[in-house]
């Protein structure tokens, strides 16, 4: 029986993506961003699906620089660093 490899993710989200549930909850919501991710690895439970996020670029950077080659792909929201980094851009 052959089995097709898992699909290999990665999200990175950037600068104050880690206070999703909790910074004005009337705008953002009250899930967490970990809350979102249970949510993903349920509905698609045939994906591994790795997450990283970092309020600083450089730490953004670098993760992307050292992510293993066999990930499928990055799905990347850089928050405010959309508009500044050349970096990260560099990086992807």
């Amino acid at each position: 029986m052959d089995q097709k490899p898992k699909l290999k993710v990665l999200i990175i989200n950037g600068p104050n993506l880690n206070l999703l549930g909790t910074r004005q909850p009337e705008i953002y919501g009250i899930l967490s961003f970990e809350d979102y991710l249970k949510e993903l690895r349920t509905e698609f439970e045939g994906c591994y699906i790795d997450y990283f996020q970092s309020n600083s670029e450089g730490d953004i950077v670098s993760y992307i620089q050292n992510v293993n080659p066999e990930k499928s792909g990055i799905i990347i929201n850089p928050a405010a660093f959309t508009h500044t980094s050349i970096a990260i851009r560099d990086a992807l």
